[in-house]
């Protein structure tokens, strides 16, 4: 049975022989403190990682298709952007987007 006492970060627990005392400092409780919290940092990035990556499709780049050409999708509606207009700007909108 251990006795933590915080308030002057001792730690005191029984022996065959008497009492066993334990100290440290504030600096070094204090660097122990920053570095839990740096684990958990990178814990929680390590988990948000992982469940990013099931919701992402990878796909690999066709590397026949320029970088500068534009392909419109296949299932699009062109929509005007001014309809008070008479320049007839239109852009088109994948029908086949999901609702996120």
């Amino acid at each position: 049975m251990a006795v933590p006492n915080y308030t002057y970060l001792k730690l005191k627990m029984p022996s065959p022989c008497g009492v066993i005392t334990i100290g440290t400092s504030f600096q070094h409780a204090y660097e122990c403190e920053i570095e839990c919290c740096e684990h958990a940092v990178a814990i929680d990035a390590t988990k948000e990682l992982a469940a990013i990556r099931e919701e992402v499709v990878e796909e690999a780049p066709d590397p026949r298709r320029l970088a500068g050409s534009f392909e419109p999708v296949e299932c699009a509606n062109e929509v005007l952007i001014d309809l008070n207009g008479s320049e007839g700007k239109v852009v088109c909108i994948g029908t086949t987007l999901s609702s996120k």
